[in-house]
């Protein structure tokens, strides 16, 4: 689902929610969120499991031909062989078939051809049963016979699921009306160009009278229905959904799509009640509502980390950006919390380009930065040879895999990760500190200390070469590359090439 997301100011932010003026009641009363001082005084206690983890991400519909829980399982050992920790499981849930997408602005229904239209699958988002799994991955054993896999290899899974809404032919919508958001269909802030072109639409949700998700400002997310989080009985239904896929199935958290339209005390109540049954790992797709770390969630996501590695690497800012976000980070998150670091992930390679549609030669640098800097680092399907397509959204579209060289290049990211306490999560890791080279305005660099374990990072971020000096308090430390273990002099100049980087073990 492509989301429109929000980043963080300096200082203390209040959370302002924009709705249009005819439907500001309703939705003043669904949001109730709080403004939330910086830095965040986090409660959650992360599993230990978390403290060096890489998280990947799984697309079952695209990851392999077959498309299937089974097929995906054969690659565990792969991913094991790589070091991933965590499995993030794209919704695994049955697809709406009620007002399906075929496209962004098109519903399958209007495609009159039968097998045409059959090509189509709809949203990952647009969830009609909760309790169950797509037919088209499996079946619920299928399901079990890789969560189990991943246990055996040492991994852990957690499911990605969408309770801001549900698909139009969840029972819910004639069974639990109650459990939805009412609103006149007269009232939504229609296109009528898109009403003229989508009658039989605006037919059928004017006469259930439940309105798609406007939250923050308009959206097309006209597969969905908007729950009602006002309904007491909604919220304890969500959460034993949540409690069954834990309790059943022994997952060991979530992923929550579009979590800052959810209210947060909802979700502290989720992690309440998930934490009884064991320990949970869970993340938060947003950036903006910080009540959501508090009590709820282990991690959100660095949206704009990724946005300023990509203007970057398209020439459109520079390293003073990406040293202002840090120290801005610095200032508002209390060190425990994750931020997840990623390139790419579902949203950005199908909506925004493939990771060398958009950062071209500086794909390289990036990724390091994404484990280096301080946060847990994600992989998506195929990053790691090097997904070179868009895949469609709607629709069965498999990549092929093959050999590449990206698979050892982040087989020892997440080597160098694992192995080296500086770059853990959270507390868990180490200190950060920006370190500044005066004749050098192309290089972005810092330190990461843990105790013995200290590095430096350097990173040329630009398309030409550079040469910088290191310090004298360099002087007198045996500095080693991170990778090859050779040893570098401190005292000769070192050399970047355009997008070069280098890490350096620090020892006394």
């Amino acid at each position: 689902m492509k989301h429109t997301l929000y980043y963080f100011r300096m200082g203390v932010i209040i959370l302002l929610i924009a709705f249009v003026s005819c439907t500001s009641t309703v939705q003043e009363d669904k949001a109730k969120k709080a403004a939330v001082s910086y830095p965040i005084d986090s409660q959650v206690k992360h599993v230990e499991w978390s403290k060096d983890a890489v998280i990947y991400e799984v697309n079952i519909r695209q990851h392999t031909e077959e498309g299937t829980f089974q097929a995906f399982t054969s690659h565990i050992p792969r991913l094991q062989e790589m070091g991933v920790d965590i499995l993030w499981l794209m919704p695994v849930f049955p697809i709406g078939e009620l007002n399906r997408k075929a496209k962004q602005s098109v519903f399958a229904e209007e495609i009159k051809d039968p097998a045409e239209q059959a090509k189509y699958l709809g949203s990952y988002y647009a969830i009609k049963d909760y309790m169950d799994v797509n037919p088209e991955y499996g079946t619920i054993e299928d399901f079990r016979e890789l969560v189990e896999t991943a246990h055996a290899a040492g991994m852990h899974v957690i499911l990605d699921i969408a309770v801001n809404h549900t698909a139009w032919d969840h029972p819910w919508v004639t069974e639990k009306p109650e459990y939805y958001t009412h609103i006149s269909a007269d009232s939504i802030p229609w296109n009528p160009d898109w009403m003229e072109a989508h009658p039989e639409y605006y037919s059928r949700i004017r006469e259930l009278g439940i309105t798609y998700p406007i939250d923050q400002g308009e959206t097309d997310w006209w597969d969905t229905a908007d729950l009602n989080f006002d309904n007491a009985e909604l919220r304890k239904e969500l959460i034993k959904a949540f409690n069954y896929w834990v309790r059943e199935f022994d997952i060991d958290g979530y992923r929550c799509d579009v979590a800052g339209w959810v209210p947060c005390d909802f979700w502290n109540a989720v992690r309440i009640e998930l934490d009884k049954v064991k320990p949970v790992f869970m993340l938060a797709e947003d950036e903006a509502e910080a009540c959501l770390l508090e009590k709820a969630f282990d991690m959100n996501y660095a949206w704009e980390l990724h946005h300023i590695m990509n203007r970057i690497a398209q020439g459109k800012e520079d390293k003073t950006h990406l040293e202002a976000y840090c120290q801005k980070v610095d200032s508002l998150y209390d060190p425990d919390i994750y931020r997840m670091n990623f390139i790419t992930n579902h949203d950005e390679n199908s909506w925004n380009g493939t990771i060398a549609e958009r950062m071209g030669d500086a794909s390289k640098v990036f990724a390091m930065l994404s484990f280096t800097l301080p946060g847990m680092p994600l992989l998506y399907s195929g990053q790691e040879m090097g997904l070179s397509k868009r895949l469609k959204f709607f629709e069965r579209d498999p990549m092929v895999w093959k050999d590449s060289p990206w698979k050892a290049f982040y087989t020892d990211l997440i080597k160098l990760k694992s192995d080296n306490s500086a770059f853990w999560n959270g507390d868990f890791g180490g200190t950060m500190k920006l370190i500044d080279f005066p004749d050098a305005e192309t290089i972005f660099a810092f330190q990461r200390v843990k105790g013995a374990s200290r590095f430096l990072v350097i990173a040329n971020l630009s398309e030409d070469y550079s040469n910088l000096t290191l310090s004298e308090e360099y002087a007198n430390t045996s500095l080693k590359d991170a990778f090859s273990g050779h040893a570098v002099n401190s005292h000769e100049p070192i050399m970047l090439g355009a997008w070069d980087y280098k890490i350096l073990k620090l020892e006394e």
